[in-house]
């Protein structure tokens, strides 16, 4: 058999390229607008100049849009393009050896040695004669004459001048010799997702909360006055708890105790009873048409509604009794409840991922998501998706954002990183963090970084929480104003996304079920509770700051400029945000210590944040309204919890301008 060689004259290699996830595995993660960077190692053998070119085109489209690359440094290479239109974007690199480019450089060295001769211009003349063959007209016809000048008879400065003009240059750089092009064995995949993947402040709360009269359950039209109160916190989604019948077999009651009363409510991630499941609406909120209402009044009033989706069941599931197969049973015939030792949940079953039966119980979860998304809905929290089969999540995302690109899922996965990580990669748009337990400086600067500066941000969109119905951290049990205002300015200006389980949050609430638990104590999610939104130690108008400040500086709005600076003071943590076009920067610094006050140094990189050290800046506080005239990089600052433990200052770079008169950007 003959041997089978690949054609060793395509001689660039071309790796190292990113954004790459897993060799290609998996694509990387952009919204809607964003310009892509490109970067690759391009190299060959010898000294010969390469040239390279990007490709790239959405998927589906007609045709490739090329972008050239340019020269980093040590054989890096760097290119961008934008992403337009939602959906699933390709690009690829192609690189070849430049024998036009290598014999301008070489001839540009012996012009200044004074050592190029006739000889030199006769090789430039075939390489413009090959252009010319593959040029359009005109362009053709006058690279020809430039090539028969070359073969003539001419002054040596007129033919160095010649040779070098930026006319010859561009022209035949622009019909390059691609023959013994490399191309990047793979191409790699972009999802582009709307800006909100991005950018997003989620406000959560409990339907069945929301009547004005204690002790009655509420419903849609009672959830559709408390949007009026979310968006004018500046919040731009809600999300609500799953909103199904919930099971009675197995109820638990107040303070998930086992044996509930006549009168609880159960938990609504029990989901499923005789009025239906996982497409029904619990009969007590209202109706099909209601829901719909409530998600068009958000729409009008800015926010999107997002809808908690748990794949799992409560005993009385219409499921159970129809798709028997799709459950695991114990040697007595019983299907088995859910249970992390020693807790047990009998008013939840799991799904059985190994089920002989699972294409069709794939087919119909998928159909959950379907079913509530023709009802309006774009955005879902996946309640515990690690505790599903990660390929059921791949193929499910990527069937539903093929048809549904707008689509967003967040993952509420408190689990191992590489879990997380993994469930990112197969597609959710954002994923909770651990930033509830970091509270230290170490804790908080070692973790951020990990998320906004290695590869992990192409592919795993953080979305920080300092509460839910599940976590009240033992920061936030001390009860104290400082503590909640501390936790909700780190979440909301390391984060560019982040959420708040309300009212529970702006009101305070601090008592845990039982020393060292996390539970609440009388938690929502095992009865309803009504919340008087008027008390006077509301932290509602400082929420409402803090995202005035956010939508009005795009600085805050990424996590990728996010960078920590040194403070003399441990309990002090200063870091800066600055936006993709570098007009926006904000620095904050938070007093970690809601007890007392802190004070020190911090120390900024003026070069990096392009201030000019020898003349003063301004630092505005978006929180007081304070103006300081900093000076050079070290500059003080005191912090007392018990007024606002936090400055949230704009930077203000003062310019020198002709007529020497002085302002501030």
């Amino acid at each position: 058999m003959a041997e089978q060689r690949a054609d060793g004259r395509r001689r660039v290699i071309i790796e190292g390229v990113s954004p790459e996830i897993d060799g290609g595995r998996f694509p990387a993660k952009r919204t809607l607008g964003d310009i892509v960077r490109v970067e690759a190692d391009i190299f060959t053998d010898g000294h010969d100049s390469i040239a390279a070119v990007l490709a790239f085109k959405a998927e589906g489209g007609a045709s490739w849009e090329e972008r050239r690359l340019a020269a980093l440094v040590n054989d890096r290479w760097f290119g961008e393009f934008p992403v337009t239109t939602l959906g699933r974007y390709r690009f690829a690199i192609h690189a070849w050896v430049d024998h036009w480019e290598t014999w301008r450089r070489d001839l540009l060295k012996r012009i200044q040695a004074n050592a190029d001769t006739p000889l030199d211009y006769l090789i430039g003349a075939d390489h413009i004669d090959a252009a010319a063959q593959r040029a359009q007209p005109p362009d053709a016809a006058w690279l020809k004459v430039e090539a028969a000048f070359f073969r003539g008879a001419s002054g040596q400065a007129v033919r160095r001048e010649r040779a070098i003009a930026d006319a010859l240059n561009e022209t035949v750089l622009r019909y390059p010799d691609r023959a013994l092009a490399s191309k990047y064995e793979r191409e790699p995949v972009i999802v582009v997702d709307p800006v909100r993947a991005r950018f997003s402040s989620w406000y959560e709360f409990f339907p069945r909360s929301t009547a004005d009269q204690p002790g009655r359950h509420g419903t849609f039209a009672d959830c559709e006055k408390r949007l009026e109160y979310v968006a004018a916190m500046g919040f731009d989604v809600v999300y609500l708890p799953p909103i199904h019948p919930i099971g009675t077999k197995f109820r638990k009651g107040k303070n998930n105790t086992t044996e509930a009363l006549p009168d609880d409510v159960g938990s609504p991630w029990a989901i499923g009873a005789e009025e239906g499941g996982h497409k029904s609406i619990h009969p007590q909120l209202g109706t099909l048409d209601e829901f719909r209402s409530l998600v068009k009044r958000a729409e009008k009033l800015g926010m999107q509604v997002a809808l908690d989706i748990a794949f799992q069941v409560a005993p009385d599931h219409p499921y159970v009794s129809e798709h028997e197969e799709w459950f695991r049973k114990r040697p007595d015939g019983t299907i088995q409840y859910a249970e992390n030792p020693p807790k047990k949940y009998q008013d939840i079953y799991p799904f059985d991922f190994e089920t002989p039966k699972w294409r069709e119980m794939w087919d119909e979860l998928k159909s959950v998501f379907v079913y509530w998304i023709e009802q309006g809905v774009r955005i879902f929290r996946v309640d515990n998706p690690h505790t599903k089969a990660f390929p059921f999540w791949e193929w499910c995302i990527a069937e539903i954002k093929r048809q549904w690109p707008d689509v967003l899922f967040l993952s509420e996965a408190f689990t191992r990183p590489k879990i997380m990580y993994r469930l990112a990669k197969l597609g959710f748009s954002q994923s909770y963090t651990y930033f509830p337990w970091r509270n230290a400086k170490y804790e908080l600067t070692t973790y951020l970084t990990e998320l906004t500066k290695t590869q992990v941000r192409d592919f795993f969109r953080p979305n920080q929480w300092p509460n839910t119905p599940d976590i009240l951290t033992e920061f936030l049990q001390i009860g104290s104003r400082a503590a909640f205002t501390i936790r909700l300015l780190l979440a909301a200006t390391l984060g560019a996304n982040y959420g708040v389980y309300g009212p529970p949050f702006e009101l305070l609430e601090s008592r845990p079920v039982r020393p060292g638990s996390e539970e609440y104590l009388d938690s929502e999610k095992y009865q309803i509770r009504h919340w008087d939104l008027e008390r006077p130690d509301s932290l509602r108008e400082f929420m409402t700051l803090v995202n005035r400040i956010r939508r009005d500086n795009p600085a805050l709005q990424s996590d990728w400029g996010l960078d920590f600076h040194p403070t003399d003071n441990e309990q002090l943590i200063c870091y800066s945000k600055q936006s993709p076009d570098g007009s926006n920067l904000v620095v904050v610094i938070v007093n970690l210590d809601p007890h007392h006050t802190q004070s020190g140094f911090v120390t900024l990189p003026l070069a990096e944040l392009k201030i000019e050290e020898d003349r003063p800046y301004q630092a505005n506080d978006l929180l007081t309204g304070a103006r300081y005239v900093w000076n050079g990089p070290r500059n003080y600052v005191e912090l007392n919890p018990e007024s606002v433990p936090a400055h949230i200052f704009r930077i203000r770079r003062r310019l020198r301008v002709e007529t020497d008169f002085e302002y501030f950007l």
